[in-house]
């Protein structure tokens, strides 16, 4: 068979699930299951005599060391996780998967607590990237107390997310079309300023342009 023997590197109901989806498909009853799965059990797992239900032999796994060990190692995963922005290459929906992942197995299943380590895994602004860079961090705290649950947590984040990528930030390329004539705004290259950022000084009259446009 190739199944993987429990040795207390996944979590207990986890593997007990997959493992009698595995023999249903195999036409093989729960009780003829469990005699067949305590022979898929590291020896280094120690169980107590009697096991006649996965029931207690859930509670056997979670009652051993390794399971506190497991425990205790996705915890410290879930307390290191940081969430790096799509922008800077990051990818939100494998993020959202191992951080829901970690809480699982490290099981952390009340709502405020889910909410504390996904607050700490989110980017801070800090006074050297503060005029470029998004706070994630203070846009989730202002939704804190509406999360009710790991879904809306999620939705959340997203909607965080969408608003973020759609916001004009220094560097970005934009562009600026005239309502009435239908042309579209352009840039003169050399036409610089002489201090501070030294960026193309036709920028900020496209600005000025375009309020002008919108009063008008």
């Amino acid at each position: 068979m190739d199944f993987p023997k429990y040795n207390g590197t996944i979590h207990p109901d986890e593997w007990i699930n997959d493992i009698r989806i595995y023999f249903k498909l195999k036409n093989i009853n729960d009780r003829d299951c469990l005699k067949i799965v305590l022979s898929f059990i590291d020896p280094i797992i120690t169980l107590p005599n009697r096991i006649d239900s996965f029931e207690k032999l859930r509670n056997a796994f979670k009652e051993d060391i390794s399971f506190t060990v497991f425990k205790r190692t996705n915890k410290k995963l879930l307390e290191s996780l940081r969430y790096i922005p799509e922008r800077k290459g990051g990818n939100t929906s494998k993020f959202v998967s191992n951080f829901r992942k970690l809480c699982y197995n490290s099981e952390v299943n009340d709502i405020e607590e889910q909410k504390i380590y996904f607050r700490n895994a989110l980017p801070k602004l800090s006074n050297d990237n503060y005029n470029n860079c998004y706070d994630y961090f203070l846009e989730f705290t202002k939704r804190w107390e509406k999360i009710k649950s790991m879904n809306h947590l999620v939705k959340e984040i997203e909607e965080i997310v969408t608003v973020e990528s759609n916001l004009i930030k220094n560097e970005s390329i934009v562009a600026l079309k005239h309502v009435s004539t239908g042309k579209y705004l352009s840039s003169i290259e050399n036409l610089c300023y002489t201090t501070g950022s030294k960026s193309q000084m036709v920028w900020f009259f496209v600005l000025i342009s375009f309020v002008i446009f919108l009063r008008n």
